[in-house]
């Protein structure tokens, strides 16, 4: 067995590397996306109270602080056993979509543009988002202002863009000012168009990407995803459903406590990321995905005008279960228009300007599991607590472990595609890398981590020996 090593990966959130396995014949018979990096914010927030775990998760990353502050401070609600005042469910929803529409814009725009744009063999020395801005200032600048306004709606909230410790269990902290609430509808037009124009353009350009579309992770698993009541898209809520390659439903109305029951987490000796899995079908058959491409696979409708009509477009197109994981791109310009038009409906609702935002409660409850949709996908947060409220054990449950081995099958089957003998030429090594920028991979939460580990990729001989090795600064 020969081995290719790639690292670091570049353009994604954190630091990982890539290895690629030959066979004696010379051809890719396996990848794997290592992640070396370790946080433990499980362990070390044990002993805190649970109180404090909304604001001290939310720390976990600077990407998506927003989805940690979500999931934790639902599970607050567990323990307390309350029900949010409606108001403050409106508002966290409020928050919840601006981080969805800043975190997409970032990984359309500044992350995956650069190769959507200006193409996998341009020169790596300017395949960036400086190389974006200097080809198409227009679209650049707009892409930058589109993440700008999520991280506003963020801010308007909580006080400041990154880390705001404004979600709380039984509910939040302030309403939003009509200064605000006035200030963010003003924005509303241009963001909305920017959204319009993205989906625009990636669909024109769609018909020459259609060998990506068959290579990065096209292959049957099963999909993840938060449902509304009537089947509808959802963000915040506490109902799963899972589904088949084929769009069956195989668990549906699955409350986020009963996870456990469906979700098994394995855990391989050469990467801290998790591997977790459908447990009715183990591991690692129970392989499924989650994010952007989940959500609209696992949804019948998503209930916004222009986002409905785009979801009907992307269906025609990918298939009313689509496989491909190259189509997480399109997936997220859908949500970001359907995200603009959902923050539009709420700061027009009278409940933006209550008064009533918490419920106050002592601890009724041991245990509380709280979910959310992240960006990236479904995020858990599980806590066990004794009679003070002091934690006893955490568990998290992110959304790029969850897309652990579907990303390791998109690898392997780009570089059985593109791989051929023991090196690696550079527009090959960028096609491998973005496999993985299609799920827009978050390593700070998804490993909880110390140190930094550029990408590498490796490629590895039979007898163990690394043929050829590529490493990203």
């Amino acid at each position: 067995m020969k081995r290719i090593l790639i690292d670091p990966v570049t353009r994604i959130e954190g630091h990982a590397k890539i290895s690629i396995y030959l066979n004696d014949a010379g051809e890719v018979a396996d990848a794997r996306f290592h992640v070396t990096e370790f946080r433990g914010f499980e362990r070390f927030c044990e002993g805190r109270p649970f109180y404090e775990m909304a604001g001290l998760s939310a720390r976990i990353c600077g990407i998506c602080p927003v989805s940690h502050l979500m999931a934790s401070a639902k599970a607050g609600d567990q323990i307390l056993a309350v029900d949010v005042p409606p108001a403050a469910e409106k508002l966290r929803r409020l928050m919840n979509l601006g981080q969805v529409l800043q975190s997409h814009a970032l990984s359309f725009f500044h992350l995956s543009g650069p190769d959507l744009m200006l193409g996998w063999d341009s020169d790596p020395a300017s395949r960036n988002v400086f190389g974006l801005i200097r080809a198409d200032p227009a679209l650049a600048r707009a892409g930058i202002r589109l993440r700008q306004f999520g991280q506003e709606v963020i801010e308007s909230l909580g006080g400041k863009k990154i880390h705001p410790a404004w979600c709380v269990p039984g509910g939040v902290r302030d309403a939003l000012s009509e200064e605000r609430r006035v200030h963010l509808q003003g924005w509303l037009p241009e963001a909305r168009a920017t959204a319009r124009a993205a989906l625009a353009r990636f669909k024109n350009m769609l018909d020459g990407f259609q060998e990506e579309a068959r290579t990065f992770g096209d292959f049957p698993s099963l999909f993840l995803g938060l449902i509304g009541p009537d089947g509808g898209w959802e963000h915040y809520g506490d109902r799963l459903r899972f589904t088949d390659a084929e769009g069956k439903i195989v668990a549906d109305g699955v409350e986020a406590a009963r996870y456990a029951e469906f979700i098994g987490e394995a855990v391989e000796p050469d990467s801290y990321l998790k591997s977790p899995y459908f447990r009715p079908l183990g591991y690692p058959d129970g392989c499924y995905r989650v994010g952007p491409l989940a959500r609209l696979n696992v949804c019948d409708h998503i209930g916004a005008p222009l986002a409905d009509a785009e979801l009907i477009e992307y269906r025609q197109r990918g298939g009313r279960t689509v496989h491909s994981s190259f189509f997480y791109h399109y997936a997220r310009l859908i949500e970001i228009l359907a995200a603009t038009e959902f923050i539009e409906a709420l700061l027009a609702d009278p409940d933006m300007h209550a008064t009533r935002l918490r419920a106050e409660a002592g601890v009724n409850r041991l245990e509380g599991v709280g979910v959310s949709e992240a960006p990236r996908g479904t995020l858990f947060h599980h806590y066990q607590v004794d009679e003070n409220g002091l934690l006893k054990k955490i568990n998290l449950i992110i959304a790029t472990g969850q897309n652990n081995l579907g990303m390791n099958r998109t690898i392997t089957q780009i570089a059985q595609r593109f791989i051929r003998g023991d090196k690696i030429p550079e527009t090959v090594l960028n096609r491998v890398e973005a496999g993985i920028r299609a799920f827009d991979p978050c390593l700070s939460c998804s490993t909880h981590a110390a140190g930094e580990m550029p990408l590498i990729v490796r490629l590895i001989a039979p007898g163990g020996a690394v043929l050829d090795e590529v490493r990203r600064q």
